[in-house]
């Protein structure tokens, strides 16, 4: 997640504007390949979250379904990336400190 500290703030908001079109209601119609799209996206879906507060798989792929069709991808990305944790088997997620 460390990487994400040699993005500028310019930058990011580029690349979030250009992915949720503009308007962050939107859902995301691609999703990036390149690493440091990928991180600003994931940084900014896993803001979505609250601290501190455990969420069930269910009510995990209802928020990412929000964002992006193949939320699943974007759920195991979360965890891939260290911006979410979760239990063994899978019931219960949170937002990494």
């Amino acid at each position: 997640m460390n990487q994400n500290n040699e993005i500028s703030a310019e930058e990011k908001e580029k690349v979030l504007t250009n992915y949720f079109k503009g308007d962050f209601t939107n859902r995301i119609e691609v999703f990036p390949s390149k690493e440091k799209k990928k991180l600003i996206l994931l940084e900014f879906i896993a803001a979505q979250f609250e601290p501190n507060r455990k969420y069930s798989e269910n009510e995990m792929n209802e928020i990412l379904k929000k964002v992006y069709h193949d939320y699943v991808s974007i759920r195991r990305y979360l965890i891939e990336y260290g911006f979410l944790d979760r239990n063994k088997d899978g019931s219960s997620y949170w937002l990494k400190e």
